[in-house]
């Protein structure tokens, strides 16, 4: 007759064994610009030019500054909204327990528009305003009690 012992060796090789059949879930996301080449920043870190791709652990928003020379310059917020077994009731199943590996890849297309030239006359009227707004002087505070209570 088999001790406790040896059963509970039975048991804690089978939790062993279990838990390295354990399957994950792999996150991947991948943009693509047309034309191709374009700087991406992802949450203002650059990750590569396009096409590129980066693993991500969370869901949620992220947002992508695009830049290519002699394009416009694109700015976008996606959502990452997560999978059906990828939620907070199956969550520790999917990444503990299950002997397959998820994989979620997401893919972004955009489409660069080209560079207008800028306007003259607006360039111009844009650096008077800034030129007369550096000649002015900061107004000046109010010094004492009454200026500060806000009289």
């Amino acid at each position: 007759m088999p001790s406790h012992r040896g059963r509970y060796l039975v048991v804690v090789f089978a939790l062993a064994a279990g838990c390295g059949l354990s399957g994950c879930v792999e996150r991947r996301y991948t943009i693509r610009t047309d034309p191709p080449g374009a700087l991406v920043i992802a949450n203002g870190e650059p990750i590569g030019t396009t096409p590129v791709s980066r693993s991500f652990t969370f869901y949620g928003d992220r947002s992508f500054r695009i830049i290519k020379e002699g394009y416009e310059t694109r700015d976008v917020i996606e959502k990452f909204k997560a999978p059906w077994y990828d939620n907070y009731l199956t969550e520790f199943f999917t990444e503990n327990l299950n002997p397959y590996t998820f994989r979620d890849e997401v893919e972004f297309n955009y489409k660069l528009e080209p560079a207008r030239p800028a306007d003259a006359t607006d360039l111009m009227a844009r650096a008077e305003a800034v030129r007369n707004q550096g000649q002015t002087g900061p107004v000046p505070r109010r010094k004492g009690l009454l200026a500060y209570l806000g009289f």
